[in-house]
């Protein structure tokens, strides 16, 4: 484990760089104050780089329209890889057609409606059209009521046998730089343990997630895990999920953990990033 001054070190390291979004890129502000150097940084050196993120609560096109809007257009939908996108890749092949409930935004559930599948918020399933329903997910924390929505899915998932899918796995996020917010996946884990069904989950720290993101560049050209580095803020999600994978990572203590956390964190995990890093932006005086 390495501590780093300037994120340009390690960009320097790398062809690819896989990027989490909140807490790296991102934040309950907006941008991380910076984060701009470092992506005109990586177009200087001509280095590739992804978003690789468990935010499923809107498509990769709305997603980067929302970096565009705070000023960053360097991020393009093809740059973004969502764990929606996995999920959208298992109804693909598990649901060919019928009902989808969903738990989240009406924008979520693009990854249903693109399939041809007939979206339908939890709050619209009832006694009529329960038979019809073919699965369960979980997308995004927002747009539905908490305590409606949650007993609704418990009572699915007890009358019905459907594939229940976890598309956001977090479990929190941060809100203020000392408050979280539930995120989906603490619902579904609620839900999971009432029910006493597994789940299907995808995103980090899940190996398939980082699989598809190597698939995709691999369809381009040849590419060796050494020359790849995940860069996250969450030493459960983004920094495990590296390491299974077998890529080096970069834990920034920009997001959800903190300076005065990480050592004991790091220590009671047994979860090493193979950097530290203050943030993920690139100083322009070290150019």
């Amino acid at each position: 484990m390495i501590h780093i001054d300037n994120f340009k070190t390690i960009v320097d390291k790398y062809n690819v760089i896989f990027f989490d979004a909140f807490g790296v890129i991102k934040n309950y502000q907006g941008l991380v104050p910076g984060i701009e150097k470092t992506f005109e940084y990586l177009k200087e050196q001509n280095k590739e780089y992804y978003i690789v993120t468990n935010d499923a609560s809107r498509s990769p096109v709305q997603l980067a329209s929302s970096y565009h809007k705070m000023g960053l257009h360097a991020i393009t939908p093809n740059r973004i890889i969502s764990s929606g996108m996995l999920t959208k890749e298992y109804l693909y092949l598990k649901v060919p057609e019928g009902m989808v409930a969903y738990l989240g935004t009406e924008g979520s559930a693009h990854y249903i409606e693109s399939l041809g599948l007939h979206p339908m918020p939890i709050s619209e399933v009832n006694d009529s059209n329960i038979d019809q329903i073919k699965a369960l997910l979980f997308l995004d924390d927002e747009g539905f009521d908490w305590q409606q929505g949650v007993n609704t899915a418990v009572n699915l998932l007890r009358k019905r046998t459907i594939p229940a899918i976890v598309a956001n796995t977090d479990h929190a996020y941060p809100v203020t730089i000392h408050d979280l917010s539930v995120a989906i996946g603490g619902l579904a884990m609620m839900v999971e343990n009432i029910v006493g069904k597994k789940f299907i989950r995808f995103g980090k720290p899940d190996s398939q997630m980082f699989m598809f993101a190597y698939d995709l560049i691999r369809d381009q050209r040849p590419i060796s895990k050494k020359e790849i580095v995940m860069v996250g803020d969450t030493l459960h999600t983004d920094i495990l999920g590296g390491n299974k994978f077998g890529l080096d990572t970069v834990l920034v203590l920009s997001g959800n953990t903190l300076p005065k956390d990480v050592d004991t964190r790091i220590t009671s995990t047994g979860i090493v990033p193979t950097y530290i890093c203050e943030t993920a932006v690139v100083e322009k005086d070290m150019f």
